[in-house]
Formats: C-alpha cells, sequence, structure tokens
C-alpha cells in the first residue's frame, strides 16, 4: 500500500459568486491572476514548495477550465505515479449519488481516496486565497503540539474581525472556542481555512457528522465546534505575511494592484517560493515607438502602443495607438483600439475594445442590479464582449458575456447599468 505522511485536499468547488460575471462559467479558484496565473496556482505552488507531493482537487461549480489549467499536474511537478494531483469531482456510486454538500462532506465522499495514501495527517485548503506559506512547518507545529486538529490564523484588524471565523486562543496557542463571524469578537486570530488534522481522528469525525441530520457538513460549522465540545486537543499556528481572500469585486482588484506597488507586499519574484503555472507558450511582449508602460506587469505575447499605468496586462494583450489604460486588469487575448481610455477596470479574457472608446469616467454610483457585488469603482467587463467605437461606460457598470454591439440601447453607457444580452435590464 502507498503510504504518505501528508496528503493535501484542495477545496476548489465553490462557485464564487461576489466576483459577479468573472465566475459566470467558471470556477472561483481559475479566475486569472496576477498577469499570468490562476487563483488556484498559489495553494498548489505552496504544496510543492512544501515538499507535499499528493494533492486531491475537489471540483464542482463549472470545472471545466479549472480541470483543463490542472491538467496532469505538470506545471507543479503533481504528474507522478505515485500520488500527484487527483480531480476528485461528485460520481454516482452503487447506493446513491449525490453533488457535495458542503465541505467536510466533499472530504467524506472521497475517504477512500485518502484511505488509499495512507497518511498520518491531511492538510485541508481553500482554493481561493492568494498567500506563500510553508506547510511543512505547520505540520512540525502540528506534530510538537501532538495536536489533533492544528488551524491557521492571522491576524486581522479588529474592526474586520466579525467577518471572519474567529479563534480564542490559550497562552500556549491551544484554541478553547471557535466563533463563526461573531458581532463582538474576542480577539483578532481569523481563521485562514488551512487545517492540518491527523487522519484517524478526521476520519472518525467524518463519518459521525455525515450521520448527523442536522449538521451542514461544514468544516468551520460543524467538525471544528465538535472537536472543541469533545476537547480534543486543537491548537492554532500563527501565518504572518501577505494573505488575501480575493472573493470580492475590489478584493480581487485590490490584490492585483498590490503586485505593482514598486516593493510589492506579495512578491512574485521570490526565487526561493516560485509560483508555477501553466505556461502559454508565447513570445516576449513588445512595447511600440510610442507605447509607455508605467509601474505595470505585463505578460508574454502582449503588443503595447498605447500607454499602461499602473496596470496588470495578461497573455496576449493588444493595445492600440493613443489609448490609455490605468489602475486596470486587463486578462488575456483583450484588443484595445486606439484612442481609448481606461480607468479603474476590470476586462476579462477575449473582449474587443473599440477606437474612442471610455471605461470608469463619471459619478460613482453603485450598479443598480446588483449594488452588493458592484459598488467600489469598479467597472467590470465580461469575457467575448465588444465594446462598440465611441461607446462611453460609467463606474460601477458591468457588461456581461457575449454582448455585441446591438446590445447597446445607446453608446452612453451610465455608471451603475448593466448591459446583458439583448438590451440594458434592471433586476
Amino acid at each position: 500500500m502507498v503510504s504518505k505522511e501528508i496528503v493535501g485536499l484542495l477545496l476548489a468547488g465553490g462557485q464564487g459568486s461576489r466576483l459577479g460575471v468573472l465566475t459566470t462559467t467558471t470556477a472561483k479558484p481559475s479566475v486569472p491572476y496576477g498577469g499570468k496565473y490562476r487563483i488556484i496556482d498559489f495553494p498548489l505552488s505552496n504544496c510543492v514548495n512544501s515538499g507535499i507531493d499528493t494533492v486531491g482537487v475537489f471540483t464542482q461549480y463549472q470545472p471545466l477550465e479549472l480541470n483543463a489549467h490542472i491538467g496532469i499536474g505538470k506545471p507543479w511537478d503533481l504528474d507522478r505515479i505515485s500520488g500527484g494531483v487527483t480531480i476528485l469531482s461528485p460520481y454516482q456510486k452503487s447506493d446513491n449519488s449525490a453533488w457535495f454538500t458542503g465541505t467536510a462532506n466533499a472530504v467524506y465522499q472521497n475517504i477512500h481516496y485518502i484511505d488509499k495514501m495512507n497518511p498520518k495527517y491531511v492538510i485541508i485548503l481553500s482554493g481561493d486565497h492568494i498567500y506563500k506559506m510553508d506547510y511543512a512547518m505547520m505540520l512540525a507545529a502540528h506534530k510538537r503540539n501532538k495536536a489533533d486538529a492544528t488551524i491557521s490564523v492571522f491576524e486581522v484588524p479588529i474592526e474586520e474581525a466579525s467577518r471572519f471565523g474567529i479563534m480564542n486562543t490559550n497562552e500556549d496557542g491551544s484554541v478553547y472556542e471557535f466563533e463563526e463571524k461573531p458581532a463582538k469578537p474576542k480577539n483578532n486570530l481569523a481563521s485562514m481555512g488551512v487545517y492540518i488534522f491527523t487522519w484517524e481522528v478526521l476520519r472518525a469525525y467524518l463519518i459521525a457528522d455525515e450521520a448527523d441530520p442536522d449538521s451542514s457538513n461544514d468544516f468551520g460549522k460543524n467538525i471544528i465546534p465538535k472537536m472543541l465540545k469533545d476537547n480534543k486537543r486543537l491548537f492554532s499556528y500563527e501565518f504572518s505575511g501577505y494573505w488575501k481572500d480575493v472573493g470580492t469585486i475590489q478584493a480581487y482588484w485590490e490584490s492585483n494592484m498590490d503586485l505593482v506597488k514598486r516593493i510589492p507586499d506579495f512578491n512574485l519574484f521570490d526565487q526561493s517560493w516560485k509560483i508555477f503555472t501553466v505556461n502559454p507558450v508565447m513570445p516576449a511582449n513588445y512595447i511600440g515607438p510610442e507605447g509607455v508602460a508605467k509601474r505595470s506587469i505585463i505578460a508574454e505575447g502582449c503588443m503595447i502602443y498605447g500607454t499602461v499605468i499602473n496596470s496588470v496586462i495578461s497573455p496576449g494583450v493588444q493595445i492600440a495607438p493613443g489609448s490609455v489604460v490605468e489602475d486596470s486588469i486587463i486578462m488575456a487575448n483583450t484588443t484595445i483600439g486606439a484612442n481609448t481610455k481606461i480607468k479603474k477596470a476590470i476586462i476579462s479574457e477575449n473582449v474587443t475594445v473599440g477606437n474612442d472608446v471610455e471605461i470608469g469616467y463619471g459619478e460613482d454610483i453603485v450598479n443598480l442590479c446588483k449594488p452588493d457585488l458592484y459598488n467600489s469603482g469598479i467597472t467590470v467587463v465580461a469575457d467575448c464582449a465588444t465594446i462598440p467605437d465611441t461607446c462611453k461606460i460609467g463606474k460601477n457598470v458591468v457588461i456581461d458575456r457575449h454582448v455585441t454591439a446591438q446590445d447597446y440601447k445607446d453608446l452612453e453607457v451610465p455608471s451603475g447599468e448593466t448591459v446583458l444580452k439583448g438590451g440594458i435590464v434592471y433586476e
């Protein structure tokens, strides 16, 4: 029997609905990030950099792009006969078939996969966070404490602590209480969603949790509170460094903008902790005779004839002369016409922006269809959309997927509006 000391289990099945049109047809972990990466590249790279060579990736929502990106795991050196990366999706069973109903249920439904690897420990990871972390050091702390579970925590500003699961701990780091998004948090140690469990212990709790009809089969809501109630040994592991949940439009945009600072908070040039991804196999980027790029990331295959300032530009993007792109994220294979101005926008893949277009100007009015998602002044254009020549688009505007020139009621799209296939629609 194969025997691994630790197996990585990466939860990547969530929709990420707070990213709006960026996740309409793709899972949140496969959303592009940082000019050439996908979000899932970070936990996968953390695994291999930490010496974990066996990783199961749980997929469920819109897995096509995610599965294609991971493939057989070659970019992460996880294309192995023993271990490597395995995609774990819901499947038909002899007695029943069901979607994953919660994070714990996803692991429960794949107990046979973990048993086959015969690990002593498992590490549960979220597939949608940006950070660099040595899981080997966390495992060492888990062993040192003779813990049943170790939970990584991160100090957040106390005024934001009510948005997170908060761990209340003793002086030795042992956890005595877990509060899920408390109204009045007792401290600011937020759970990062990274757990190491002793597998024998977790396995028993997963089986008991599945038999509980009142359980929502979730690690944060059920498994960890039950272990605390049973006086199991739970310890916190404090992480210091860059960590970002890029689950909202604003957080996603801010995290990308963090990369273009003169001394970035999150350093992608760190040779001691490389982030691996699929190589797009494109030529080097080209800056034209009047092209300018300042404080920006320009990926391979780009052709820049205009001006790019404080932006992240993905592979294969073309920006025509006279255009200015500022404080924006432009995803792969998008074309921007001449004399166009783009300010504080997220432009998805394969978008065509015409000539003399303006995006991201005007009043700061929240989106009328989905004010809870689009309210930070950022205009978002979904993949494969077309923005016709001379179109003026305001702030917090959403342009849906595959919108064509015929779908615009007017070439003036004021702040807060949404353009959907077939015309402007208000919900």
